[in-house]
């Protein structure tokens, strides 16, 4: 599980179908995954793919200028429009803002 900090931060939350062709997908994932990891205010990443080929990825950010910078990377931006021209029939991209969060069991709130 990614360790990230206290609340608040932002998410980017990337619910996906997979096309029929996701030839290059696997490699072109794992770079943006290392990419990311070196970009200023990257702070995790949570993802999960279903054998019918939908997916979500959740990528943790500290601040919007740091996801506003990361949408800006040139290496990611073609990536991105593989995923257009190639590896996804639909997406969606949602990004929050964390107020809080917590882990369990043992650190549910109580009520």
């Amino acid at each position: 599980m990614t360790k990230l900090p206290e609340p608040p931060y932002y998410a980017v939350i990337f619910p996906n179908q997979h096309a029929e062709s996701t030839e290059g997908y696997g490699k072109a994932a794992d770079r943006m995954v290392e990419l990311a990891k070196e970009q200023p205010g990257y702070l995790g990443i949570h993802s999960a793919r279903n054998a019918d080929g939908s997916g979500l990825t959740v990528s943790y950010w500290a601040d919007e200028a740091s996801i506003a910078a990361w949408k800006q990377n040139a290496e990611h931006q073609a990536a991105q429009q593989g995923g257009i021209d190639q590896w996804y029939s639909s997406y969606e991209v949602i990004v929050a803002r964390v107020e809080r969060s917590y882990s369990g069991p043992e650190g549910r709130p109580s009520s």
